[in-house]
């Protein structure tokens, strides 16, 4: 495409800014599905790649004609960066870097800059898991920073942090479970200041809240280590609590129906959280009767399971896949189950349901296209990165040891589609190192000679 029709059909899509401005684009903007591509490959429908510094497992979001996207470098994790690239060509706007406050040995096993940071009309916030926070203009200049182990204690997490912030006009919300002092804490944008804090039973975890109106009232839902809790955003004011679940440590509720929420739960590693997480992949209803809020079990599926990523509903339909790349696609009103399907590849990151399509994002590069609805179809396959050349693509990947990469199940030995963000007309993937962006490029005229 010539820079002329680039610029063409980037001012068609541009004419209001679109967005994806947090993890599973909370908030995003609509998307048209048709402008989306069904099928890529490396050398189809790939517009434009960008080399991001570091190693990075966190969500590009993305604000207008600006992608987000953060990084860490180093082997102590001393330097986290904050890469600003145009959404039209991938190219470098700017780069924001900034000291660590907590030094901690980088490796394969822990979280590597994974909160994925929020953006609104005014500032980028980014939240990296030294518990560093720092809003920036989208022209990179720094409004506010602060360390939150300064305030409240350091992070004890064996394998890092990993929960993303959440926010709405005013506040930001990071939650912070872990094995020392847990909590939940409201920031003002504005000043970078504790608007309120609630402290929660210590927990080891890795889910993000939610931010999700139910019963009229806006409030943030943590599904978090053994307990799904519902806060008031205003205040923090604790409205509800339901503890009869477990595993659930790295999905997010997400919103679906009337005040309706979706848990996922893992068993875990050599499945040690197996019986707690059969009962803890359910559909949720909150209410208030009266005085009280009540949170109701909707439906619970004993087979269902999540990994990395959340599950999700889609034209009526729930996604659940789990570490073993087993698919179930359940009734989203009843829980019955429609089928269930192997696909190649388990998925980290959250599947992406649009108009008439589900995708797939396979943690080995394979992203794999269903058709939408109660009946498995697959429509499309597509690698983002050609095997055989992985090691010119990724040069210096970093490897695990030998020992430790055994009892991994050869989870880290490549790159990895970690997470997703799309706007009308733009698909992104992110692997650690580089920022991809699929999407329909018009076929070449032939040659007349």
């Amino acid at each position: 495409m010539n820079a002329l029709l680039l610029a063409l059909l980037w001012s068609c899509l541009a004419a209001e800014p679109q967005t994806w401005p947090g993890f599973l684009g909370q908030g995003a903007s609509a998307i048209d599905p048709a402008t989306i591509p069904v099928t890529w490959a490396p050398d189809r429908n790939m517009a434009w790649k960008a080399r991001l510094p570091g190693y990075g497992q966190s969500s590009p979001v993305i604000w207008g004609d600006k992608v987000f996207v953060t990084s860490v470098d180093s082997p102590m994790k001393d330097t986290w960066h904050v890469s600003c690239l145009s959404l039209a060509d991938g190219k470098l706007v700017w780069r924001h870097s900034l000291e660590s406050s907590e030094k901690v040995k980088n490796g394969v096993y822990t979280s590597r800059a994974a909160p994925t940071p929020v953006v609104d009309a005014q500032h980028l916030y980014a939240y990296f898991e030294s518990g560093d926070l720092v809003a920036l203009t989208h022209a990179g200049e720094r409004v506010w920073q602060r360390s939150l182990p300064e305030a409240y204690g350091r992070f004890e997490s064996p394998f890092g942090l990993g929960s993303s912030p959440a926010q709405t006009d005013s506040f930001l919300f990071v939650l912070a479970d872990h094995r020392g002092p847990s909590y939940l804490v409201a920031i003002s944008k504005q000043t970078g200041q504790t608007v309120w804090k609630r402290d929660r039973a210590s927990r080891l975890s890795w889910s993000s809240p939610a931010v999700l109106t139910l019963g009229g009232t806006l409030q943030i839902v943590c599904s978090s280590a053994g307990s799904v809790d519902g806060y008031r955003a205003a205040d923090g004011q604790l409205l509800w609590s339901y503890g009869e679940v477990g595993g659930n440590t790295a999905a997010t509720p997400l919103a679906f129906g009337v005040g309706c929420f979706l848990v996922g739960a893992s068993p875990g590693r050599e499945d040690r959280n197996l019986e707690a997480a059969r009962k803890s992949n359910l559909a949720m209803r909150v209410t208030r009767q009266q005085e009280q809020w009540v949170p109701v079990v909707v439906w619970r599926n004993g087979q269902a399971m999540t990994s990395f990523g959340s599950p999700i509903v889609h034209q009526n339909c729930a996604y659940w896949i789990s570490r073993a790349a087993v698919l179930h696609c359940l009734d989203a009103a009843t829980g019955e189950p429609h089928y269930v399907e192997r696909v190649k590849q388990p998925c980290w990151a959250t599947p992406l349901g649009l108009g008439n399509r589900v995708y797939l994002f396979g943690k080995d590069g394979l992203t794999t296209v269903l058709a939408a609805g109660p009946e498995f179809r697959r429509l499309s396959e597509n690698l983002l990165w050609n095997p055989e050349t992985v090691d010119q693509e990724f040069p210096g990947r970093q490897q695990p040891d030998p020992d430790e990469q055994r009892r991994f199940e050869g989870d880290y030995s490549g790159p990895v589609q970690y997470a997703v963000a799309a706007v009308s007309g733009s698909l992104l993937i992110r692997t650690g190192q580089v920022l991809y962006c699929v999407r329909t490029v018009p076929a070449r005229p032939a040659d007349p000679r």
